[in-house]
């Protein structure tokens, strides 16, 4: 069994916008080194979400997990992911695809975030 992991991100015009979702696929990628790790974007960048599962499969991936790359839950993870997530489990039934929660409601994120906070007071 394959696994690949999506970072799903929301995207935006300016290409200097990926940079630190780049910078987080490649570390993530460098720590998992028999998964695949790629970036996804919702809207105005590629590859879109579906794009991206495709390529993986081709590759061989069977099992996908979808981690957004989100502050918290808007219209976006409540309506736009699960609706891309349903597509994809309608047009490849044998994927295995998990969605988790937005990174930015972990605990160890928030708890990271308010780290950089405090800090910049000092």
């Amino acid at each position: 069994m394959a696994r690949g992991l999506i970072l799903f991100a929301h995207g935006a015009r300016a290409a200097s916008w990926a940079a630190p979702f780049e910078r987080l696929r490649d570390q993530t990628q460098a720590r998992l080194p028999d998964c695949e790790v790629v970036l996804a974007f919702l809207e105005l960048m590629t590859p879109s979400l579906p794009d991206a599962a495709a390529a993986l499969m081709a590759r061989g991936v069977d099992e996908l997990t979808v981690v957004p790359v989100f502050l918290g839950q808007g219209g976006h993870l409540l309506r736009d992911l699960p609706a891309l997530a349903d597509g994809l489990r309608a047009a490849h039934p044998s994927l295995r695809l998990k969605v988790v929660g937005p990174i930015g409601e972990d605990p160890g994120v928030q708890q990271a975030m308010a780290n950089y906070c405090v800090g910049a007071l000092s």
